[in-house]
């Protein structure tokens, strides 16, 4: 039988991975957006919370004795790098990109608040208290995106129409 305390240290590995993989899309996204200054705002604020995220989950990590993975890490910027050269060939990379952050977003919610359950479970107050840091961003980013797909995807939609680059 594996120690609740084990699988927290493993989740907190994949949840620094998954923020490695946040920050290149986000990157990724950020240096092609043209044409949507809101959204490309949106995503730098992101971003910079994500850097903080990253280091919240290493120090837990290192807190509990343990190393980030440079395997998951690695392995989360090449789906990061898949995830955006994919895009660049879509017509409409702004929209769907804005559709994957959203759904990317409720990854980073769901895994925050399983880490939160696991770390009450083992008794890791800091942990806890650490993700619950990180819980309202991803909610709050989550939720941005959800309220402004409608006006990203009429940009689009208009700045399509009237013959202008629409894609980013």
């Amino acid at each position: 039988m594996t120690d609740p305390a084990e699988h927290l240290l493993d989740w907190l590995r994949d949840a620094h991975a998954m923020e490695q993989q946040a920050e290149q899309m986000l990157r990724a996204q950020s240096g092609r957006l043209e044409h949507y200054p809101e959204l490309k705002a949106r995503i730098d604020q992101h971003l910079e919370e994500t850097l903080g995220q990253q280091k919240i989950v290493a120090e837990c990590i290192e807190r509990l004795g343990g190393s980030t993975s440079i395997v998951k890490d690695l392995t989360a910027k090449m789906m990061a790098f898949g995830q955006a050269a994919g895009g660049m060939t879509q017509t409409d990379e702004v929209v769907k990109g804005a559709n994957m952050s959203y759904v990317f977003e409720n990854l980073e919610i769901a895994s925050y608040t399983s880490l939160i359950a696991a770390a009450e479970r083992c008794g890791d107050a800091q942990t806890k208290a650490a993700c619950e840091r990180i819980l309202p961003q991803e909610q709050a980013m989550a939720q941005w995106l959800l309220e402004h797909i409608p006006l990203i995807t009429t940009q689009y939609l208009d700045r399509s129409a009237a013959g202008q680059e629409a894609k980013k």
